[in-house]
């Protein structure tokens, strides 16, 4: 059995895809753990900008998204304003132990269903449904260990979700899922990527004179 590690945000439309899509790539002897980080904790550690917050690159995300998601036959609809703060969403699943199915559940709420967080009633809606007392959320011992697992990502080389973990290696992005395949399937593909990490860096210019 295969060991995979996956972070993930409910921010991203494209965990959300790629959440969707993965049963159907990915062989059938793995075990996925299921990893909610908070993205905007990369974006600060990594000090980047995420591309909700360059307004051209926001608004062909979002048209890049949709198109995605009608190709793969998944059904989209944007919640009522993106980017929003996931932290409720994160530390529910957490109180849910990341079983796949609350995962599910919680995507689909966003992503499927267009429901805001925002909004008490449809956050308390989707409470009840998971049976989780609101207060749960609020939780030390939750707090703690979404920060950990922040913490175990940003230690491994994580940058930015969603990511899949696998023999240390990282796979980040939706369309990654295939690249993690071959490197389950034949390592010895990706044997000569070692001599990646020691190109050296030339002058950068961030000027266009």
């Amino acid at each position: 059995m295969k060991e995979l590690t996956w972070f993930f945000d409910f921010i991203s439309p494209f965990a959300y895809l790629q959440f969707e899509t993965m049963a159907n790539k990915l062989p059938e002897d793995i075990h996925i753990e299921y990893c909610p980080t908070l993205f905007a904790g990369f974006l600060n550690h990594w000090e980047h900008k995420g591309p909700a917050e360059i307004p051209a690159k926001r608004t062909f995300t979002y048209r890049y998204v949709k198109w995605l998601a009608q190709k793969q036959n998944i059904p989209l609809n944007m919640p009522a304003v993106h980017p929003f703060n996931p932290l409720a969403l994160l530390r529910l699943a957490i109180c849910l132990h990341c079983r796949e199915d609350a995962v599910r559940k919680i995507f689909h709420f966003i992503w499927r269903d267009g429901k805001s967080v925002d909004n008490e009633g449809q956050l308390g809606s989707l409470l009840k449904e998971l049976d989780v007392e609101p207060q749960a959320l609020a939780k030390p011992e939750v707090k703690n260990k979404l920060r950990e697992n922040g913490e175990r990502a940003i230690a491994l080389g994580v940058f930015g979700v969603p990511t899949f973990v696998y023999d240390r290696q990282i796979f980040w992005g939706y369309d990654s899922t295939e690249m993690l395949v071959d490197y389950m399937e034949n390592p010895q593909m990706f044997a000569a990527d070692k001599e990646i990490e020691k190109l050296p860096m030339g002058n950068i210019k961030r000027k266009f004179t």
